[in-house]
């Protein structure tokens, strides 16, 4: 879907896709968004989220920071960039894309691979987190670059304060959803997906008009957590049967999700002479990232093939390099900037493409393909048949 869609935008005579409203791609992807970050809630384990909590801040804090900061190192030494500007092409790459990443985990945790350690709580929520910092990261380096971190207090504490509202928000918001719609309703599993996949929708749009993007995502993914968690108590059934109804406009949405994503690839922005020495410096980063990430889930109790598939889990790239990959570069355009400005920012632009063309498609891959050899299945009858009650209870036995 990723390589479809770049064709469809670069191919001579075929490039139906460069016609597309940036503004109606835009809404597609995020509304496609929400259905998978919706999936991702509705999957969560809560005794795996309460076991791996101090893990998942790990996971999503050190190797989006190792990454960057080796990034910023080596635009500095092979580019040339000054050092606020290889951090800034450092924040761009060091995000991993839930996009890829959780439909991929979904994948094999439907399979049984991986549920018994939490590996896909793990690492979907993680993956939320990582986002919030490098987004906040880049925003506070972009302000100090073009000199408009006018109120350095309120960038800082931004990030941060977009999370707690998401998840303020998302907890008040499922908390309805135990009594909503009442028990009695008609054909009440629609209403209730009605109103989850609603609610995902206000948050995720309502966020960005509200100038809080970090806060819709987390939002959506809290909402579903909650409202998931008594669900099950009540009756397993009625979680998984939103489960499948997410799962069904799921298969409508992971299309225009990738393809999309493939669209905003523009092979003509990427300069020849940037493109060798950008993938010797994104090949830098991943080593570092790749190496931190398997540390980061040491001293749990993670086989070694575990942590492996950690790894490979944490390498796509995609929708956050085709967010923020081109702000550097309008913001300088928009400023006047100087051309030796533009021209970097241009330079930070072509290595976010590049990233998402590299791991993008060989990370999901990796992910799907490596799953079932790397992680141990847990029979499906034996993950369906039990609310989390009567698992803690058997795991404790």
């Amino acid at each position: 879907m990723l390589i479809m869609g770049g064709m469809l935008r670069n191919l001579p005579k075929v490039n139906v896709a460069e016609d597309i409203d940036p503004n109606w791609s835009t809404c597609i992807r995020s509304a496609a968004l929400v259905v998978i970050l919706l999936r991702a809630g509705l999957g969560l384990d809560p005794s795996s989220l309460r076991k791996l909590s101090f893990v998942v801040l790990r996971l999503a804090f050190t190797p989006c920071i190792v990454e960057g900061a080796a990034i910023a190192v080596a635009a500095y030494l092979i580019l040339g960039f000054p050092w606020a500007w290889g951090a800034l092409q450092g924040l761009v790459i060091g995000a991993v894309t839930p996009a890829v990443v959780v439909p991929c985990i979904l994948s094999l945790s439907d399979r049984g691979y991986g549920v018994h350690k939490g590996i896909p709580t793990l690492v979907i929520a993680a993956s939320s987190i990582d986002d919030v910092l490098a987004i906040t990261g880049f925003s506070l380096t972009l302000g100090f670059v073009f000199g408009r971190s006018d109120n350095l207090a309120d960038t800082i504490t931004k990030g941060p304060r977009e999370v707690l509202l998401g998840m303020l928000l998302g907890i008040v918001y499922g908390l309805l959803l135990w009594y909503l719609p009442p028990r009695k309703t008609r054909n009440k599993r629609w209403f209730r997906f009605g109103l989850l996949f609603i609610g995902g929708l206000v948050f995720m749009f309502g966020g960005e008009k509200a100038d809080f993007p970090s806060a819709g995502p987390i939002g959506c993914l809290t909402l579903a957590f909650v409202a998931a968690y008594r669900w099950r108590i009540d009756n397993i059934e009625e979680a998984e049967d939103m489960d499948e109804l997410m799962e069904k406009v799921w298969n409508i949405a992971e299309p225009f999700m990738f393809g999309l994503i493939g669209a905003e690839i523009d092979v003509s922005t990427l300069d020849p002479p940037t493109v060798g020495l950008g993938v010797a410096v994104l090949g830098i980063g991943l080593v570092f990232r790749m190496l931190t990430s398997f540390l980061a889930v040491s001293g749990t109790d993670l086989t070694m093939k575990e942590r492996l598939f950690i790894v490979f889990a944490w390498l796509p790239k995609a929708t956050v390099q085709a967010a923020i990959g081109p702000v550097a570069y309008d913001t300088a355009v928009r400023s006047e900037g100087t051309y030796q400005e533009k021209q970097m920012g241009l330079q930070i632009l072509t290595l976010a493409v590049m990233s998402i063309i590299l791991t993008a498609p060989i990370g999901g891959a990796l992910i799907l393909l490596t799953g079932p050899k790397l992680l141990s299945k847990e029979p499906i009858e034996d993950v369906s048949s039990m609310t989390y009650e009567k698992k803690n209870m058997a795991e404790k036995l």
